[in-house]
C-alpha cells in the first residue's frame, strides 16, 4: 500500500512540474482527492453498497466537480489535473498511468447498451475539453488533443484532434 501511494505521487511530480511535495499533492490536488474518495466507493459497489457508495461521490461531484462513476474501472496512477469539469462513465475503463486534464468526458452516446463508455488504455493523454464517446477504445500511449470529439477507436501510438477527431500521425509520440 505504501509502495503504491509512493509510486502515485512519484507520477503525479513526474507529470506536473507545479508538484512540489506529498502535502500539496493530497490536500490541493482535486483530481487526487476524487480518485481517492473512488477508490472507496468503488470498492463499496463491488459489495453491493450501491447507494453508499454513489452518495459518496455525489458528494464528491458536489465539492469537487469530478463526476466519476463508482463502477467505472480505473488502473493505477490516474492523474486528473486541474479536474473541474471531468465525467467519467458507468462502464468506462481507464488502464494504468493516464493522465487527464479538466473538462474532459469519457460519456455515452445513449445508442448503446450493455459497454457503453471508452476503454483508454495505458499511457494515455487526453487533453482539455476532449469527449470521448461510445464503447471506443483508445491505444496505448495514444494523446487526444484538447477539445477533440472521439467517436471511433484510435489506434495505438496515436494523436487523435478535431471534431470529429482525425488521427494524425502514428510514429514519433
Amino acid at each position: 500500500m505504501l509502495k503504491s501511494v509512493k509510486s502515485f505521487i512519484a507520477s503525479v511530480k513526474e507529470r506536473d512540474p507545479s508538484a512540489r511535495n506529498f502535502m500539496q499533492i493530497i490536500f490541493l490536488y482535486p483530481g487526487v482527492q476524487a480518485v481517492f474518495w473512488f477508490r472507496i466507493a468503488h470498492f463499496l459497489y463491488k459489495f453491493k453498497l450501491k447507494f453508499l457508495a454513489q452518495l459518496i461521490m455525489y458528494t464528491v461531484r458536489n465539492v469537487i466537480n469530478i463526476e466519476i462513476h463508482p463502477a467505472a474501472k480505473i488502473g493505477k496512477r490516474l492523474f486528473i489535473d486541474h479536474g473541474t469539469g471531468v465525467v467519467i462513465g458507468e462502464t468506462a475503463y481507464i488502464g494504468n498511468d493516464v493522465l487527464i486534464f479538466h473538462g474532459v468526458t469519457l460519456g455515452g452516446t445513449g445508442k448503446h447498451h450493455g459497454k457503453r463508455h471508452p476503454t483508454i488504455k495505458d499511457n494515455v493523454m487526453i487533453g482539455s475539453g476532449a469527449k470521448i464517446l461510445g464503447p471506443v477504445t483508445v491505444g496505448e500511449n495514444s494523446k487526444i488533443g484538447a477539445n477533440a470529439v472521439v467517436l471511433h477507436d484510435v489506434p495505438p501510438n496515436s494523436l487523435a484532434v478535431g471534431i470529429p477527431a482525425v488521427i494524425k500521425e502514428k510514429k514519433g509520440l
